[in-house]
């Protein structure tokens, strides 16, 4: 089938696994981030992909011919690296050019893919300027023009937005996000950022000791978590995770705090772990701030995190569970406060013993 796959991808380094059999299928001119914690092995994935590392096992086939046992200038994809890599003493045209010199395409050829990349990328008047004399996004989308003027089938992007500061990010991933549109590719994009993955893929795949651990657009990541870390890991602020025990119950899920509180969730029983010890997930917005001996159980604030149009209180419960709620911008509530928490149980998660994730059936 067209698209990238891979299949059954190993890699250690000095007796270190770093992939544990990674299997997974990327559709033609599809977006995928590779979210993940350092370490997690997702941009070794990357430079496999690419030619840069070996893999000890699998298979890495890009629209039906297997190219892992190929050279990297023969694989039909481009890399962007975090760190621009362009020759200070070029200029963008030069640079931009300069893998096609020395795959000896012809230069009227050359002079026309450079021209096309960079109106592409709204960077024509830049083709005469050096490194140097340019913005930190102008630099990258340079880097991305590089990468464009070889018109590959795979584009691979490691950490391209990293190294520029908060406002320049963003502009930069409204970008990318509009390049996507005018580039016949699949993308592939190693990030740290949520923000930059929850904005810009189509699939979100989430790593996480040499693993994948799920694989899926991003809301379905966000609310239909394949595990505990997976919740715990996207989302910010976290997905608070506390203890519970299965209660009696009917065709949905009820559970028991730590503190004694019963919550009834929208969670099917079928298929829940035998055992009655399970972990409940609540993000903020299914927590509200109300007064006390008003809501679902009480709690004590330990802090109140003011972001304007809304304020993220986090409190302890009597059993010493910490938990995230949300309330108004203009809360009252401050630090030593007690205060009631309204829990919306239809809109709880659990999580058995192994982690698996359990969720209310999808709409």
């Amino acid at each position: 089938m067209p698209g990238l796959q891979l299949r059954n991808i190993r890699k250690a380094f000095k007796g270190t696994e770093v992939l544990a059999g990674v299997d997974l299928d990327v559709a033609p001119r599809e977006f995928i981030a590779f979210l993940g914690p350092s370490g997690s092995g997702k941009s070794t994935l990357l430079r496999i992909v690419a030619g840069l590392e070996t893999s000890d096992e699998g298979e890495v086939i890009l629209d039906d011919r297997r190219i892992d046992t190929l050279p990297p200038g023969d694989r039909g994809v481009a890399m962007v690296f975090q760190h621009y890599a362009l020759y200070p003493h070029m200029t963008v045209r030069e640079n931009m050019a300069f893998g096609l010199k020395n795959a000896r395409v012809p230069r009227a050829e050359i002079d026309g893919l450079v021209t096309d990349a960079a109106r592409t990328l709204e960077i024509e008047e830049l083709l005469d300027r050096k490194p140097a004399q340019m913005s930190g996004g102008q630099r990258q989308r340079v880097a991305i023009g590089r990468a464009i003027v070889k018109k590959p089938r795979l584009f691979l992007l490691d950490e391209p937005l990293s190294n520029l500061d908060a406002a320049l990010r963003l502009r930069t991933r409204v970008e990318l996000a509009q390049l996507r549109q005018r580039v016949d590719a699949g993308v592939i994009m190693v990030t740290h950022d949520q923000a930059e993955a929850m904005t810009l893929a189509d699939r979100i795949v989430v790593f996480n000791d040499r693993r994948i651990q799920q694989v899926a657009p991003p809301m379905e990541i966000y609310s239909r978590p394949a595990n505990s870390f997976v919740a715990r890991f996207v989302g910010s602020p976290a997905m608070t995770i506390i203890p519970a025990r299965l209660a009696d119950g009917g065709a949905f899920a009820s559970v028991l705090l730590g503190n004694g509180t019963r919550l009834d969730t929208q969670v099917p029983t079928d298929g829940l772990p035998g055992s009655g010890a399970v972990e409940i997930g609540m993000r903020p917005e299914g927590v509200r701030v109300c007064g006390q001996g008003q809501g679902t159980t009480d709690a004590e604030v330990q802090l109140v995190e003011r972001l304007g149009e809304r304020s993220l209180v986090y409190a302890r419960l009597d059993d010493g569970a910490a938990i995230t709620a949300e309330d108004a911008g203009t809360t009252s509530a401050k630090v030593g406060d007690r205060v009631g928490l309204s829990i919306d149980g239809a809109a709880a998660h659990l999580f058995g013993p192994d982690g698996t994730g359990y969720h209310r059936a999808a709409a």
